[in-house]
């Protein structure tokens, strides 16, 4: 599982380098995150505009992401691929994450309301 990440200010941008996050990759994703999460950056942005294919166990990973994160942490979703957006509309997770078409618009709204 390959996920790089970077800092764009105060937010850090992890970026799945994957077509696919799924049942073979979920647990190595989910000790990834959590790796990366206990960096302390208040806002991570994930950008998964490289992800073509999300089942329940990618779903489930992204979702325990997030809830590893902490009160007053936010984990927020970056660069959806139609097939992944339509996962995270059909189980309705589009009204849990706050979503951005792509870490530009991600960070651009960081610097608008700081």
């Amino acid at each position: 599982m390959q996920i790089d990440s970077h800092m764009s200010g105060d937010v850090q941008i992890v970026t799945v380098t994957e077509d696919r996050l799924d049942a073979a990759v979920a647990i190595q994703f989910k000790d990834r995150m959590r790796a990366l999460s206990a960096q302390g950056a208040e806002r991570i942005v994930l950008d998964m505009a490289e992800v073509r294919f999300l089942d329940s166990s990618g779903l489930g990973a992204v979702i325990s992401a997030m809830k590893q994160m902490g009160h007053g942490r936010r984990l927020e979703l970056a660069g959806l691929t139609p097939a992944v957006a339509k996962v995270f509309s059909l189980t309705r997770m589009d009204t849990v994450f706050t979503i951005h078409p792509d870490t530009a618009a991600a960070t651009a709204c960081a610097r608008r309301a700081g």
